[in-house]
């Protein structure tokens, strides 16, 4: 019997904690133990719940290219084989999975959502990630569209060195839509200029996406060349989606590894690791107010890299001060229940009350310091507790934990909020907003400078603790999305099924520029 004790409750510590117990057997016996400091699991792919209402916290489309990880969604969730409740309102056909449950009569489902997301730049509404339509080109208006076609094709003849975020942009973009819809928001997300930030985020986030890449995806579809293999992510059209948000398919997992025997302890905050002889041997966390002590034989280890370090043992100084210097950005959300939206309608797609249909808009205006809107109704209508008559819209913002903005009050977070929507014309007055919610995330963002240049140094410190895996976004550092961060559990388990030692396997996921851009089957 191996004992396995798994830090933190989230994509990347659940799945392991799950592979690990489905592959029990006579001969290997598993007793796994998921140690996390919240009182829910799911990390920031949580549902929150509030006064009838759900939020997702940041968004997360359920979509991968890694055939393991939509296989291990559907076993859990399986697709939707009936119209969900906005489907049958508005009359709207979609996929459905022969078979599968009825979301109006079952809980246990993944709904097949559309995806549309948009960037609301000049109180106008372009396509996210930009496209090259006419209606953009309408938008832009004559003078800005010739200016971004020519700095673009600059950018194709005179490549500059990707030494920064800045210069990534502009490689594929040219400097003016550069200019238009990424510096400014970037220096929201991460409160630093792309100049300043290393080009290994592009790298992670938009890897394949350029203005070919757009144009070549228009051509695609104009001529009935659908291929999701070839597809980047950003650029997907539907998306599968829990019917209670993205926390259900954790908490459904949660009960599954409960079932098989492992035990999660929540409210359980890793304060020290105890190594010695090139192992970890222990960890202590704090529970109900008291230290408690937990041996193992092997380690999985999601919780930020910086906090890992720090809790442990004769750490060199100069690893010590690398941890101590990674970057993360701080989260805040702001759910607003409002009796309608400012904003019109002017697609073609039907929704209910005839709100826009987008999932995320992306606010473009540095004017504001709000980075997304979310509006919950089209992630799910089953968010929402009256769908047909308000709209439950999640305000997003990017902050450092302890500055001014973290440490406003709810209620002048929430007026803050509600201001910059009303400075917007998405809501005419606050007499539109019907309740709200404040929610705080930390380390919601591993960021790119920094002492991030130096992470290959903390990557080795790390691979020599022989039964210590660091799995997920915040365990790697690296801004996963949920998929990649289950693929990281996946190898780690393949790793300890097989007994080899090298782990630059679990490394390498997300960071090969392949990975969005080609489907990778089960077996490659």
């Amino acid at each position: 019997m191996k004992k396995v004790v798994i830090i933190g409750a989230g994509p990347a510590g659940l799945t392991a904690a799950f592979e690990l117990l489905k592959n029990n057997s006579p001969e290997e016996q598993f007793e796994v133990t998921v140690l996390e400091a919240q009182k829910v699991v799911g990390g920031i792919s949580q549902t929150v719940r509030y006064n009838d209402h759900r939020m997702d916290i940041g968004g997360h489309r359920f979509f991968s290219k890694d055939e393991r990880v939509t296989r291990w969604w559907s076993d859990l969730l399986p697709t939707q084989g009936a119209p969900s409740f906005d489907d049958l309102e508005l009359g709207r056909q979609k996929p459905l999975c022969p078979g599968g449950p009825d979301p109006e009569k079952e809980d246990k489902v993944m709904l097949v959502r559309r995806r549309v997301s948009r960037i609301y730049y000049l109180k106008k509404f372009f396509d996210y990630p930009i496209s090259m339509k006419a209606q953009t080109l309408k938008n832009l208006g004559f003078s800005r569209t010739v200016k971004a076609g020519c700095s673009y094709m600059k950018s194709a003849m005179i490549k500059k060195p990707e030494t920064s975020l800045e210069n990534f942009y502009i490689n594929r973009f040219g400097k003016t839509l550069y200019g238009m819809f990424f510096e400014g928001y970037t220096e929201k997300l991460w409160g630093r200029h792309p100049r300043d930030i290393s080009a290994d985020w592009g790298a992670q986030r938009v890897k394949g996406l350029s203005v070919r890449a757009v144009i070549a995806d228009m051509f695609r579809k104009k001529f009935g060349k659908k291929d999701a293999a070839n597809t980047e992510t950003s650029l997907i059209e539907e998306f599968v989606y829990p019917k209670f948000g993205p926390g259900q398919l954790w908490e459904t997992a949660a009960k599954q590894i409960e079932d098989m025997g492992g035990n999660i302890i929540l409210g359980a905050e890793v304060k020290k690791i105890n190594t010695a002889d090139g192992k970890v041997k222990s960890l202590e966390f704090e529970y109900e107010g008291k230290p408690v002590t937990i041996e193992g034989d092997i380690f999985i280890s999601s919780m930020p890299i910086k906090d890992l370090v720090a809790g442990m043992n004769g750490v060199p100084d100069e690893i010590a001060q690398i941890a101590a210097g990674l970057p993360y950005r701080d989260f805040v959300t702001v759910g607003l229940l409002v009796d309608r939206l400012e904003l019109k309608n002017l697609t073609d797609i039907p929704t209910l009350s005839n709100i826009v249909p987008d999932c995320w808009i992306y606010v473009q205006d540095v004017g504001v310091k709000l980075g997304r809107i979310q509006i919950f109704n089209n992630w799910s209508p089953y968010l929402v507790k009256d769908p047909k008559n308000t709209v439950w819209i999640g305000l997003e913002y990017f902050c450092a934990e302890g500055d001014d903005f973290w440490n406003m009050t709810d209620s002048d977070c929430i007026d803050f909020a509600t201001d910059e929507l009303i400075k917007m014309g998405v809501i005419r007055d606050r007499s539109a907003r019907l309740d709200a919610h404040r929610e705080r995330v930390k380390k919601a963002y591993p960021a790119y400078f920094d002492t991030y240049s130096r992470m290959n140094e903390l990557v080795s410190f790390l691979d020599g603790f022989e039964n210590l895996y660091c799995v997920g976004r915040n365990g790697q550092h690296r801004y996963n999305n949920m998929d990649h961060s289950m693929i990281t559990s996946f190898e780690t388990v393949n790793n300890i099924l097989t007994g080899r030692k090298d782990k630059q396997n679990i490394w390498n996921v997300n960071a090969e520029k392949e990975y969005h851009e080609t489907a990778k089957s089960e077996n490659k």
